[in-house]
C-alpha cells in the first residue's frame, strides 16, 4: 500500500510538473514587434519579387527574410508617402484621419491627437514603444511620434526626402533667395525626444556628401547619403538596450531609402551591380535591414520577436530611371495596383512557416488589428478624444500563423481628395472608376514614358468602370466589364455593394478635416453658382455653409 501511495504520489507530482509547464507555456511573454518600412521601394525591385540580382541589385538580407518567413504577393499600401504612413499607424483608411495628401513643411498640423497609433495602443499593452526615421504626418507637436504613442523617438524625419533640398542654392539655384532663406528657416532637421517633453533638433538635413552632426558644439548638418546610417545605428543601440530588460517592446524603423533623390552612402557608391544610384541605394537598404536583423538574432532577441518588413506606398515609375519597378500598371499616386501592391515579408521563428508565400489580400491598414491580437490586446472603441472610432484593420495571425485565411475580401484605393474609393477590389476583380494616369497610354505601366502617372489628371467615368480580373490580367490590360468575347457586369453587384457598405460608416463615424490641403484646381463659375443658390435655399432655414475656396 505504501508502495502504491509513493508511486501515486510520484505520478501527481510528474502531472503537476506537466501541468506547470503547460502553465507556464500558456503565460509565454507577449512577442516583441519590430516594424521596418522603407520608402518608394518598388515590388519587383527585391529578390523575393524576382528582383535582386535580376535587377542588378542584389538583396541577400531580404532574400533571408523570405527565406525564414512569409512573402505577401496582394499586400497593399496607400498610393503616397504620407497616407500610406497614415494607414499603417492608425489602422485607418486615410480620410479618416485626415492624412490623405503628402505633407511639406511650414503646414503644420498633422496627425490628430486624437487618433490611436500602433504604439499608443501597444503601450495599453505594457509595451516599450521606439521610433526612428521617416515620420512624415506632420510637424504640430501634438502630431509628433513622442506624442503619439512612442516612449521615445531618435533621429525623426518629418517629411518626403526632396524637402531637405529645397534651400539649397546648389540644387535650386533659380529659386528667388528670400524664399530660400524661408525653406531654411522652416525646415526641421531630424529630431529626438522623450515622450511628453520638448523635442531637440540633432541636425539639420540637406542634400549633400556632408556628415557633421555636431560643429562647435552645436547641431551641425548631415546630408541625405548618411541619414539612414542614424536610423540604424538608432535601432541598433535600441536592440542592446532591450536585451538587458525583459518588457516587451515594439519599435519601428523607418529609412528613407528609397525615396528621391537617391543618394547612396559612400560605402555603397557603385556596390550594385548595375552601378545606378538607385541600385546603389537599393543595396544600401538592404545592407542596413541585415545589420538589424544580425543585432536581432546576435542578442537573442530574435526568437520571441514578430518582424514585419514592407514599404509606404507603390513604386515612383515617373521618375524612371532613377526610380522602382513595379510588373503593375500604373505609378505611385494613381489607383492602379502599381501604385499600391507593395513588398511586405514577416517573420516570427516558431510561429510563421519559412518559406511561405501568401496571395490573400491585406494590407498596411491590417498591422493595427494584428498587433493589437498577438499583444493580446483588443482595438478601442473610442479614440483618445472619447469619440466613437471605427478601424479598417483585420487582423492577419491567422494568416501568419497558419491556420486560416485572411478576413478581408475587399481593398478600396484612394488618391489624395477621394472620399469614395476610385478603385475597389472584391475577391480577384476590381472595377476602376478614376482613370488617373492614363493620359492615352492604353499598354499603363509598361509605357512609362508615356504614363504620367500621379501627374496625371483624374478622370472619372460614370457608372460603367473598367473591370480587371487581376488574377489572370494583374496589368490592369483587359477592361472585362463588357466587350466581345466575354462580359463580368455581374461583378458590380458585390464591388458596388462593398462600396455601398464603406459610404455608410461615414455617417456614423465622419472623416476628419484634411490635415494638409492643397490647391487642386479652379472652382468653375457655374460651380459656384450652384452653389451659391444651395446656400440661399439653405440660409433661409438657417444652415449657414462658407463659400469654398478651391482647395
Amino acid at each position: 500500500m505504501a508502495l502504491s501511495l509513493a508511486r501515486l504520489s510520484t505520478a501527481l507530482a510528474a502531472g503537476l510538473i506537466v501541468l506547470g509547464a503547460g502553465g507556464a507555456r500558456a503565460q509565454q511573454p507577449k512577442p516583441n514587434i519590430l516594424l521596418i518600412v522603407s520608402d518608394d521601394t518598388g515590388y519587383g525591385d527585391l529578390g523575393p519579387y524576382g528582383g535582386g540580382e535580376g535587377r542588378g541589385m542584389p538583396t541577400p538580407s531580404i532574400d533571408r527574410l523570405a527565406n525564414e518567413g512569409m512573402t505577401f504577393f496582394s499586400f497593399y499600401a496607400q498610393p503616397s508617402c504620407t497616407p500610406g504612413r497614415a494607414a499603417m499607424q492608425t489602422g485607418r483608411i486615410p480620410n479618416r484621419s485626415g492624412m490623405t495628401t503628402v505633407a511639406f513643411q511650414g503646414e503644420g498640423g498633422g496627425l490628430p491627437a486624437a487618433e490611436w497609433t500602433l504604439a499608443s495602443v501597444l503601450k495599453q499593452g505594457g509595451y516599450k514603444t521606439y521610433f526612428t526615421g521617416k515620420w512624415h504626418l506632420g510637424e504640430a507637436d501634438y502630431a509628433l511620434p513622442n506624442a503619439q504613442g512612442y516612449d521615445v523617438m531618435k533621429y525623426a524625419g518629418l517629411y518626403h526626402l526632396n524637402a531637405y533640398t529645397y534651400g539649397d542654392a546648389t540644387w535650386f539655384p533659380d529659386m528667388d533667395p528670400d524664399l530660400r532663406a524661408m525653406f531654411q528657416r522652416i525646415t526641421k532637421g531630424a529630431l529626438s525626444g522623450l515622450a511628453g517633453q520638448p523635442v531637440v533638433e540633432d541636425f539639420k538635413i540637406n542634400g549633400q556628401y556632408v556628415d557633421t552632426p555636431t560643429v562647435d558644439g552645436k547641431p551641425g548638418v548631415v546630408g541625405i547619403p548618411f541619414f539612414d546610417g542614424y536610423v540604424e545605428k538608432a535601432a541598433l543601440e535600441f536592440l542592446d538596450d532591450a536585451a538587458k530588460g525583459s518588457q516587451p517592446f515594439f519599435i519601428n524603423v523607418n529609412f528613407m531609402k528609397v525615396h528621391q533623390p537617391n543618394l547612396p552612402a559612400p560605402e555603397f557608391d557603385k556596390k550594385s551591380m548595375s552601378k545606378s544610384k538607385y541600385a546603389d541605394s537599393v543595396v544600401e537598404l538592404d545592407t542596413r535591414i541585415g545589420r538589424i536583423m544580425d543585432k536581432l538574432r546576435a542578442t537573442g532577441l530574435d526568437k520571441n520577436t514578430l518582424v514585419f518588413y514592407t514599404t509606404d506606398n507603390g513604386a515612383w515609375q515617373d521618375v524612371y530611371p532613377d526610380a522602382g519597378y513595379t510588373p503593375f500598371r500604373g505609378t505611385k499616386g494613381t489607383v492602379r495596383d502599381g501604385g499600391n501592391r507593395v513588398p511586405a515579408i514577416a517573420v516570427w521563428p516558431g510561429k510563421v512557416k519559412p518559406q511561405t508565400r501568401n496571395h490573400d489580400i491585406v494590407g498596411g491598414l491590417d498591422l493595427m488589428a494584428t498587433f493589437a491580437s498577438v499583444a493580446g490586446l483588443k482595438l478601442p472603441e473610442k479614440d483618445r478624444a472619447g469619440e466613437p472610432i471605427i478601424f479598417d484593420s483585420f487582423d492577419m495571425s491567422p494568416v501568419l500563423l497558419g491556420t486560416g485565411k485572411s478576413a478581408r475580401k475587399s481593398w478600396f484605393y484612394f488618391t489624395e481628395n477621394e472620399l469614395t474609393p476610385g478603385a475597389a477590389r472584391v475577391g480577384n476583380y476590381k472595377a476602376v472608376f478614376n482613370l488617373r494616369g492614363d493620359d492615352g497610354a492604353a499598354t499603363g505601366g509598361l509605357a512609362v514614358d508615356s504614363n504620367l502617372g500621379w501627374k496625371g489628371a483624374q478622370k472619372y467615368v460614370a457608372t460603367v468602370p473598367q473591370v480587371f480580373d487581376l488574377w489572370q490580367d494583374p496589368q490592369e490590360r483587359y477592361d472585362i466589364f463588357m466587350n466581345n468575347y466575354t462580359e463580368r457586369t455581374w461583378t458590380m453587384v458585390t464591388i458596388s455593394g462593398a462600396i455601398r457598405e464603406l459610404m455608410q460608416t461615414y455617417i456614423k463615424y465622419p472623416p476628419r478635416k484634411q490635415q494638409s490641403e492643397s490647391y487642386s484646381g479652379p472652382v468653375e463659375i457655374s460651380q459656384y453658382e450652384r452653389f451659391q443658390w444651395v446656400r440661399e435655399q439653405l440660409g433661409r432655414e438657417g444652415v449657414r455653409i462658407p463659400l469654398p475656396t478651391g482647395n
